[in-house]
């Protein structure tokens, strides 16, 4: 079985997302969107409010699962036996980060390789934190976002 773990923060999960991780799927059986705790990042939803999304989003597909963890991803990698990475890129800047990223766990672990997905051109400029910060002045942001997300982050803004 083709196994890859995609982690990011998902503050929220983003239609951009939603499509690097549809494309994953379309290569791998099984996918693992893992929820990262991300303490240097000042979260607008909880860990479990960013897993339930994710699993609302992707809840017709057994191939997909939503998982969290609070620690390193090679640990997490480790404990799966799993040492594909996904990762989407939108821009140059992504991807310096990212090579960054992927060079750091293959030095941590020699087993992990890291995928590059580039997202479609439509959905490249589109971030959580442009999702948010519309959200905060109750933009529309529902180009950016499954409809689950709309809700979620007008809740939270009670827009």
């Amino acid at each position: 079985m083709r196994h890859i773990v995609y982690p990011g923060s998902f503050d929220p999960i983003t239609n951009g997302h939603v499509d690097v991780i549809k494309r994953l799927r379309n290569n791998f059986d099984q996918v693992t969107v893992l929820v990262a705790n991300t303490p240097q990042k000042k979260s607008l939803f909880t860990i479990d409010e960013r897993k339930r999304m994710i699993e609302d989003v992707f809840d017709y597909d057994d191939g997909i699962t939503v998982e969290s963890w609070d620690g390193l991803l090679v640990d997490f990698l480790e404990k799966k036996k799993c040492y594909l990475v996904g990762k989407g890129l939108r821009s140059v800047r992504d991807f310096e980060y990212e090579m960054d990223m992927a060079y750091t766990n293959q030095s941590l672990n020699k087993n992990i390789d890291t995928f590059f997905v580039l997202t479609q051109s439509n959905l490249g400029f589109i971030s959580s934190t442009l999702v948010k910060e519309v959200g905060s002045f109750g933009g529309d942001i529902s180009k950016f976002v499954p409809d689950a997300v709309v809700r979620a982050v007008q809740k939270k803004f009670n827009k």
